[in-house]
Formats: C-alpha cells, structure tokens, sequence
C-alpha cells in the first residue's frame, strides 16, 4: 500500500493568516473541500475562496465568544479515525462524519500578548487556546492518515506534495513532530507565564527549554565539530541571534560566542563605550564622550590582538567612527552595534581589503534588560544561577589604606571594576583614562594574572588602576603592581590576609579599594 495519502478535506483554524490565502487556493486548486472557523472562514472568503464553515457541518454554533468552536465529534472524529478500520469508517459514516485529511491550525498568540507592555493578566488568560492545541495534538497523532501544519513556512512543501498526488508518511511524521514542538512550547510559555517572570526565591522545581533552530553553522569551535544556532522566543532584549546581518560573510559558531561577549561587556555602560574581543576575552575596551574616541583608545588596548578580533558598540556606529575603521592596517571579524549610519555602511563595506568579510550585526537599542539567569550546560544536566548582572554601589566600598584614592581616579577605577568581571579567572585588568591597557586572563596563579597585565600595559602600567575579580591570597601580587607603576587597587577583599595586603599597599602609598563582592567567570 502506498503511503501518499491523497487531500480531500482540510480543516483551517489559524491565528498567524500569513500566506493563508496562497496555501488556501492551492488547495482548492486541487479540488480539497475548505472547512473552517470564524476569522479565519471570513479571510478565506475576502480572498475568494470557497469555504464550508464548521458551524454548519456540525450543527452547532460558535459560542462562549469564540471559545469553543471546534470541540465538537464531527470534528474530531473526522481527524482521530484510521483509515484502514473498517469499524472506524462505519462509524463516521453512521454520524455523517467527513475524515480530514489535513489540518492547519496555529495557536492565539500568548506569548506576544504576554510581552505586550501593559498587557493585563485577564487579557493574557484570554489567549490561552483549547481547541487549537486539541486539533493538534489529534492530528499529529493520527498521522498515518493525516497531515497537520502548524507554521506558514510549512506550506510550501505542503502544496508541492499535494501537486504529486498527497502527502507522503514522512512529511506526515515530520509535521506531527513540528506539531508536538509546537503544543509544549505553547504550553511552556502559559506554565512560565502563571510562574512570573523572573525567579525570586526558589529555582522551580523543573526547567524547560522550547528552543527552535534558527541556522546550520558551517562547523564548531573547530572544523570537525558540526554545530547550529537556536533562538529562544522568551528573549526580548537585544542579542545576536535576533540580529539583523547587513553584510559580510556568515558567522561562525566563534564568532558568535565573541560577538555575545562584545556586546555584553558595551550593554551596561552609559557612555559611548566599544569593546575589542579575541578568543571570547577583552583585549580593549573603553568609554569616552565621542564613540570614535571610545574605539581608539579599546584598539589601542593591545594592538597586535586587535587584528582580526570583533567589535562591540553601544551606540549607533557613525561615519567618524567607520573612517577610523578604515585606517590601513587593521582587520576586523565582525562588528556588533545598535545601529550602523548608512554612510558607516558604506565606508565598512567598500574602503578596506576586508570589506567582503566583515560581518556587521545590528541589534538594535540595548534598553531592555538582559536575561535575569544563566544557563549552563555540563554532563548530565544543566547549572542555572542568577547572572552576575549586580555590581556593588560606590557607596558600599570601603578604602583600608592609608592612602585614600584620588578624585581624578574613581573614573577608572569604576571602570575597572565593570571591565574585570568579563574575564576569565583568575581575572586582572589595567585602565587608565576609561580604558584598557593590560589584561590577565584565565591564569591559575594569581600573581601570573598581575604580571600577564603588566607585561601586556608596558609602559601604560604606569600611572594605570588594577582591578581584581577576587582577593588577593598574598601580597606578591602587590609588591608586582606598585613596581608597574600602578597607583590604585581594586578588589573585593574577604582573605584571611586582607591585614597583610593591606599593609603591604600601604608600604608603597598605594591606596586599595574593597567592594565586598566578587566577579569570578569560568
């Protein structure tokens, strides 16, 4: 027996009407009976198809203003009944019953209303759907005999079957998995939406992720690693995977992890601020008023790691900005921003040898709030915790050193501490005029973290703050700083030898700066 099974009768309920009305007439090209209900049967009859409305097939009205239209015997048991059952045939041929043989549902939009600001709790029950997810799941799980598509850009394959004569088991199978995708994430974002937003208190008891692929990357981390890119629709602050790509190549699964980092590391800075990532670490970063100003002080961080690094903004990228861009002698992977002035565009894309490489990401305004948790995959499960998203207030810091801390220096040293907590452990970095000029990143040792920093600053170590993600456990790392030149210190403080660290600030009038709050990344 063939497994094509031929279109004669479809039933369509849908909420998203795009390319409704092109599947519709494509049906009704090939001679398929159209049944369907309320706004739906009124969009197929404005785009002149002929429809049979459900109401009438069953004998039964729409009522309850519109929540129950479907749940209904005819209905389903048009959908539940196998075809090859010559008791289930009986059956709805005794009721008068049509067997469907494609259904094209999509569920009311809950998670748009949910993110709808001002949306109202009552509002959001409202599109809850109990018919939709039912004729689903009922066509998913008959589909031996019938298809069910529950997204427009299912359609198109849909029809090219349907000019071949019908849908063939595996697309069948297909669609019934898309449709049982589609049911849980529906049903997860309800069961989120009923919990709260975010997590205060408790973790839940139980953690879903509904994520749906958004591209096949070319490769890994490295070329025999086969990797992809999901989105999660429950995000709605500005990140990379909703990006739009104005130009350049297609990113890599390295580029994107650098790219997330540019962009977390400009996200919470005020002014124009730029960042410069290699190998998923900052090697420049900086602030000023003007964002051209920004970009060349984070390039100059480190200069030969600058080269062929990505680049983060958080401000519209202008002219001024894409002509230093431009300058002879720099390569950039890919640059992540808000927004790109179209003249920007332009210089970006045309002026230097790079222009057909470099993939420019634009995110949009960085306003909302990033994702309260970070999620972590290891072996066997998942870590979750609270994102490390809180930085201490000025106001809690406490100086224990003699030597107290210059005005002229909060500047850096605020931006010194908002710098160090986006590098790797053990984690040290050097600024000086809102910017970057040594980091020491992922180090085992401590001290090895300092003189990493200092190696990296040369001669801009002198006259630099230091920040620490966490205690200093000896004051070798110290005695290494104020040798440097390095005329403040800041760190969280909390080890057993704070006293002796202290003291040994205080040996070289170097004042020291405790936050009580520390900024490990693994």
């Amino acid at each position: 027996m063939s497994n094509v099974t031929p279109v004669r009768n479809a039933l369509i309920s849908v909420s998203d009407k795009l390319g409704l009305a092109d599947l519709a007439a494509g049906l009704q090209r090939d001679g398929v009976t159209i049944y369907s209900t309320g706004g739906t049967r009124r969009h197929l009859e404005q785009s002149g198809i002929d429809v049979l409305d459900v109401a009438e097939y069953t004998g039964f009205p729409e009522m309850l203003d519109g929540r129950v239209k479907t749940l209904h015997p005819k209905v389903f048991g048009g959908i539940l009944a196998i075809r090859d059952r010559d008791d289930h045939i009986d059956s709805i041929e005794e009721h008068d019953i049509v067997p469907f043989d494609l259904v094209v549902v999509n569920l009311y939009p809950f998670a748009a209303t949910a993110a709808r600001p001002g949306v109202t709790f009552d509002e959001c029950v409202e599109q809850i759907d109990i018919g939709g997810p039912s004729l689903v799941r009922a066509a998913a799980k008959n589909h031996r005999d019938v298809a069910v598509a529950t997204s427009p850009e299912q359609y198109g394959e849909l029809l090219e079957q349907l000019d071949g004569g019908g849908t063939t088991l595996e697309l069948r199978k297909q669609l019934a998995a898309d449709a049982f995708d589609h049911t849980a994430a529906y049903d997860r974002a309800i069961a989120d939406y009923m919990r709260g937003d975010s997590i205060a208190g408790e973790f839940p008891s139980s953690m879903h992720l509904a994520l749906r692929r958004k591209s096949q990357l070319r490769y890994g981390e490295n070329p025999h690693q086969r990797a992809a890119l999901y989105s999660d629709p429950t995000i709605r602050s500005a990140n990379l995977v909703s990006a739009r790509q104005i130009s350049g190549k297609e990113l890599s699964y390295n580029n994107l992890l650098d790219l997330d980092s540019a962009l977390e590391i400009v996200r919470g800075l005020s002014n124009p601020a730029v960042s410069v990532i290699k190998h998923n670490n900052p090697c420049g970063a900086a602030s000023d008023i003007k964002l051209v100003d920004a970009c060349r002080k984070a390039l100059a961080g480190d200069p030969l790691s600058a080269f062929g690094s990505v680049l983060g903004f958080n401000k519209t990228v202008d002219m001024a900005t894409a002509e230093l861009l431009c300058e002879p002698g720099l390569f950039i992977e890919a640059i992540v921003a808000p927004d790109f002035e179209a003249g920007a565009v332009g210089l970006l894309t045309t002026r230097p040898r790079w222009r057909e490489n470099v993939r420019l990401m634009q995110v949009g305004i960085l306003d909302d709030p990033p994702p309260a948790i970070q999620r972590r995959f290891i072996s066997g499960g998942m870590l979750v915790q609270d994102a490390d998203r809180m930085t201490s207030p000025r106001v809690q810091w406490e100086t224990p050193t003699e030597t107290k801390v210059d005005e002229e220096l909060w500047d850096d040293l605020v931006f010194g501490w908002e710098m160090v907590r986006h590098v790797k452990s053990n984690a040290i970095v050097l600024a000086n005029d809102t910017s970057l000029v040594g980091v020491g990143a992922g180090q085992m040792s401590r001290v090895d973290s300092v003189e990493i920093a200092i190696e990296k600053a040369g001669d801009r170590a002198k006259g630099a703050i230091l920040a620490s993600d966490a205690f200093f456990p000896f004051p070798d790392s110290i005695e290494a700083a104020a040798e440097a030149g390095i005329v403040a210190i800041i760190q969280p403080g909390g080890s057993r030898r704070d006293g002796e660290v202290v003291e040994a600030c205080d040996q070289y009038d170097l004042p020291m700066v405790l936050t009580g709050r520390r900024h490990f990344k693994h």
